[in-house]
Order: structure tokens, then C-alpha cells, then sequence
């Protein structure tokens, strides 16, 4: 299992570039894997590209942006862009948000979204594969010679339900997961999306797993921090479809507290979940809790679990 790291807005920081390119550079001096960038208010390619000129080793990805208001080709472009500054090391998150951002902050459709990330795949993997694109579809449509791009983009999507899971596995390079726990992850999620990647004839599926990670002496103050931090997520649909399959009330049941031995258990149990890539979202619970965990992910990533 890869490590990986929310350096940008998923946990509640800042949308400071400057600071996200300061995570990224200290992760990847630790030896973690994966740098991942959330997009809420900046812009997560742009800052993407930004962290690829500052660091040389570590993969960036976003997780994710959002589809809805920029067309596959402007997306396309844009991500080809950022892996150039990358030197090959992008990898381009996205997702369909969700109702309430689409159509009550945005004002777009929000109809339909599974035909919506199909054919948006249908324009967008193609590009990002360097291939001609001549494509019709009810809601996209696309004709573009094959661009001179380099190195090619891996795209991930956003996938939690049946429908959406096996667009992800027909169509790129798997998913990624939040608001899932070991048991979701190990009977819904992985199986559901490998199998529509092996019918497709496609390798095995990425399955990024996004969990709140803290390493803690006080595990009560981690979970009150994490109410105050990720509670929010519960009032989503998407998301509350996860708890409830999980059997449990919101992300702070789904955190990973405790000290090192108890940490490396839990995230052990993530793993054997079929968990390929796993992307923490540090938070603070005390004095030194994010160095302690920074330091622990570290010896994972070059030790494994």
C-alpha cells in the first residue's frame, strides 16, 4: 500500500499554495509516496504544477476536482500542462461534486450524472493518452487530433456507488474513497470496481482510501477534534450512503488514533481491505501529533505495514 498525504484544503487548512508546497517538499523528504490536493477553494492543478517544480521525487495528485464546470478538453489541457511542470509524476483526481454545489452554489444540472462522468471519461481519457478524440454524446462532444503531450496522465475518479464504480473500472485508472470504512471498502468498493476493470480488460485498478490519521496519546481528543473537523461529511448524500453501509455515524468513527503500534495496525486492516494507494488527512489532536504521525508514515512507506 502506497502512502499518501492531503497537503492542501481536505483538512481544514488554509488555502495558502505557499503552505502546501511546504507540506509537500517536508512529505516527501519523509519518503511518503503521494502528495494529494484537495480542491474547495484554490485551484487544485494550478497548485499541483506549483508543487512540481518544488519537489523531484514524489507523485501529485488531485483529489479531486470537480468535473461539472470545465469541459473534458479544457480539463485535458489543463492536466497535460501540470504534468509537464511534474516531470510525469501528475496523476488527475476528479469527481461530480456533489447536488448541492452543482445546482444550489453553481447553478448547473446535476441531472444524470453517471451518463455525465461516462462520456466526460469518453473525451478525457483519450486526450490524456495522447490519441485522437472524435466523440458524440448526449451531453459532450469532442474532436481533437491527437495532442503531442509526453508523458501520459493516470485519471482517477471519485466513485462510491455500484454505477458510478464500474464506470471508474471501465474507464480509468480506478477510484478514489472517502467516508469508507475497512469492511465497505473490502466487500463493496474494490470488488465492484475490479471486476468491472477485468471485464473491460483493463489492469488492476488504483483504490485510493481516504482516512483521518493521528498519532495520538489521547485518542478522545482526536475524535472531538475530528467532529469538529470532518463532521460536516455526514450531511452529504454520497457520503452518508458509505457510513450507513460502514454502520456507523459520521468520519469520525472512521478515524485512525492511537500511538504508533496501534496506528500501524489499524492502517495494516486498511491495507488488507484491498486498499492500494492510502491517502491520510493529518489533523492535530495534541502537542506533536502531526510530527509523530508525519515520522510514522514515513517508516511505512519505506517499510511497508
Amino acid at each position: 500500500m502506497r502512502i499518501g498525504y492531503m497537503i492542501g484544503e481536505g483538512t481544514g487548512a488554509a488555502p495558502d499554495v505557499a503552505e502546501f508546497v511546504e507540506r509537500g517538499k517536508r512529505i516527501e523528504a519523509a519518503g511518503l509516496h503521494t502528495a494529494w490536493i484537495a480542491e474547495i477553494f484554490i485551484d487544485a492543478a494550478t497548485a499541483a504544477a506549483v508543487l512540481g517544480g518544488a519537489t523531484t521525487r514524489i507523485e501529485i495528485g488531485t483529489a479531486v476536482i470537480p468535473t461539472p464546470m470545465r469541459h473534458p478538453m479544457e480539463l485535458a489541457q489543463q492536466a497535460a500542462t501540470t504534468q509537464q511542470t511534474c516531470g510525469g509524476r501528475f496523476t488527475l483526481g476528479i469527481g461530480l461534486s456533489h447536488k448541492v454545489m452543482v445546482e444550489g452554489v453553481m447553478g448547473l444540472s446535476y441531472e444524470r450524472p453517471v451518463l455525465q462522468m461516462r462520456e466526460y471519461l469518453e473525451v478525457l481519457g483519450p486526450m490524456l493518452r495522447g490519441e485522437d478524440v472524435d466523440f458524440q454524446g448526449e451531453i459532450y462532444s469532442a474532436r481533437f487530433p491527437a495532442p503531442p503531450l509526453g508523458t501520459p496522465v493516470d485519471v482517477l475518479v471519485a466513485a462510491l456507488g455500484p454505477q458510478m464504480l464500474r464506470v471508474a473500472g471501465r474507464l480509468a485508472g480506478g477510484t478514489i474513497a472517502w467516508a469508507a470504512g475497512p469492511r465497505t471498502l473490502e466487500s463493496h468498493i474494490v470488488p465492484t470496481l475490479n471486476a468491472a476493470a477485468k471485464q473491460a480488460g483493463r489492469p488492476e485498478p488504483r483504490v485510493v482510501a481516504g482516512f483521518p490519521v493521528v498519532v495520538t496519546n489521547d485518542v478522545d481528543a482526536a475524535r472531538t477534534a475530528a467532529v469538529a473537523t470532518f463532521g460536516h461529511y455526514k450531511t452529504l448524500p454520497s457520503y452518508k450512503a458509505m457510513l450507513d453501509r460502514e454502520g456507523v455515524e459520521g468520519v469520525e468513527d472512521l478515524i485512525v488514533a492511537g500511538d504508533e503500534a496501534s496506528v500501524r495496525d489499524q492502517l495494516r486492516r486498511i491495507a488488507e481491505a484491498g486498499t492500494t494507494d492510502l491517502c491520510t488527512f493529518p489533523y492535530a489532536a495534541d502537542e506533536g501529533s502531526v510530527d509523530r504521525t508525519i515520522d510514522l508514515l514515513g517508516d511505512i512507506a519505506r517499510s511497508g505495514v
